[in-house]
């Protein structure tokens, strides 16, 4: 039964993805993914489950469907992350593996029904080199995808750190969880034992519709971005990991003298505006406001300050948050609330930020500023 149940959401889920709205490639990405993840379930419980073998001309077509599902888990994390460099015109080289295994295991297929079921009711005789091979096959090439899954997620977050002051809404933390999902359903192939790893397939199918309830966007009609995110988005392209900032800037037509007067433009804008309050200042605004190129502005905050855009901004915030804790009149606010007028919309990132500037965690500086403040009240500023 729970077989049958987690093929029937796998169906519903692909039904609701290729009914939205405006879906993006990645929505058709998903879509797919989710409707052989369905035919997987189905099969495994016709042929293997009932054991009744009514459909003898199904048996052996859910053996390479394995291969691709870490492929299409590739796909999914390269288009929602925008990294499709790799795949392009050629993506269908990545269903190559799964083609040739059906084309392996075509005789197979194409014997007598009595031969098929013989040989399904004594576990695969005279298969056993072939079902070895797909095994083998299927640990090894999903594992690399999973590895280039993470590198590609590790990667996006280090690119929006770089454009955007605000990231819990694109870091795409969720699909952390969707990458260990599909590590567990393989996992459990190393204990052998089908009933298990079918049943971890529809605990993974479970996790991804509570995923797409609780991530807007992901069986909803997707909702265009503002235009100063989108601009930003566009320009993570340009955007490489910190680890490649000497070769990034070799080529940069970027002066030293006007360099250093663009740091003091910015110092002084920051200052004067205090652009930093607002919760979703991106890289593209500030080098609209500086009417400088986004590559000139990132390159000052890299090599000038040393730190990415999001660090930049956020770093400024908690300075600015102990400034007004400093302050006597702010004692009746809460924490929180000045964290929030300062720009972070976040307690999690307002924490995490806080934490790494100051060494503190937000109690723990409140704890030492009312042993250290003579006009810090006992009873004034609260965590929340």
């Amino acid at each position: 039964m729970i077989f049958t149940i987690g093929a029937g959401i796998a169906f519903f889920l692909t039904f609701l993805l290729c009914t939205k709205k405006n879906n993006t490639p990645a929505d058709k990405i998903l879509a797919a993914w989710m409707g052989v993840t369905g035919l997987h379930l189905m099969l495994f419980y016709l042929n293997s489950v009932t054991q009744r073998y009514d459909y003898p001309f199904l048996l052996g077509l859910e053996l390479p469907l394995p291969l691709v599902h870490g492929a299409f888990l590739f796909f999914y994390v390269s288009h929602l992350t925008r990294q499709t460099t790799l795949i392009g015109r050629f993506w269908g080289i990545h269903f190559l593996p799964s083609m040739l295994a059906y084309a392996a295991i075509m005789p197979f297929i194409m014997a007598p029904s009595s031969y098929k079921i013989y040989v399904f009711q004594h576990q695969g005789i005279g298969y056993e080199g072939l079902m070895l091979t797909l095994y083998v096959a299927m640990l090894l090439l999903n594992t690399s995808y999973i590895l280039a899954s993470l590198h590609r997620l590790k990667k996006h977050r280090k690119r929006i750190r770089e454009a955007f002051s605000s990231t819990e809404k694109i870091n795409l933390y969720w699909l952390q969880y969707l990458i260990y999902g599909l590590s567990a359903v393989y996992v459990t192939t190393l204990l052998g034992n089908d009933y298990w790893i079918y049943g971890m397939t529809v605990v993974f199918v479970l996790l991804i519709g509570y995923l797409g309830i609780h991530q807007v966007g992901i069986f909803l009609p997707t909702v265009p971005a503002p235009a100063a995110i989108a601009t930003s988005a566009d320009h993570l392209a340009d955007l490489n990991d910190a680890a490649e900032d000497k070769k990034k800037y070799a080529k940069s037509g970027l002066s030293e003298e006007t360099a250093a007067q663009l740091q003091q433009d910015l110092s002084r804008l920051m200052g004067q505006e205090k652009l930093f309050t607002e919760a979703e200042l991106t890289l593209a605004d500030l080098a609209k406001r500086l009417s400088v190129h986004p590559n000139y502005l990132s390159q000052v905050i890299n090599e000038k300050e040393g730190m990415n855009f999001y660090d930049y901004v956020n770093t400024q915030r908690v300075e600015a948050l102990k400034t007004l804790l400093d302050d006597p009149a702010n004692q009746k606010y809460t924490l929180l609330g000045l964290a929030y007028q300062c720009g972070f919309n976040s307690k999690s990132a307002f924490n995490r930020q806080f934490r790494k500037v100051t060494g503190y965690s937000p109690s723990e500086y409140l704890q030492r500023l009312k042993k250290d403040s003579p006009t810090f009240q006992d009873a004034a500023i609260g965590i929340c």
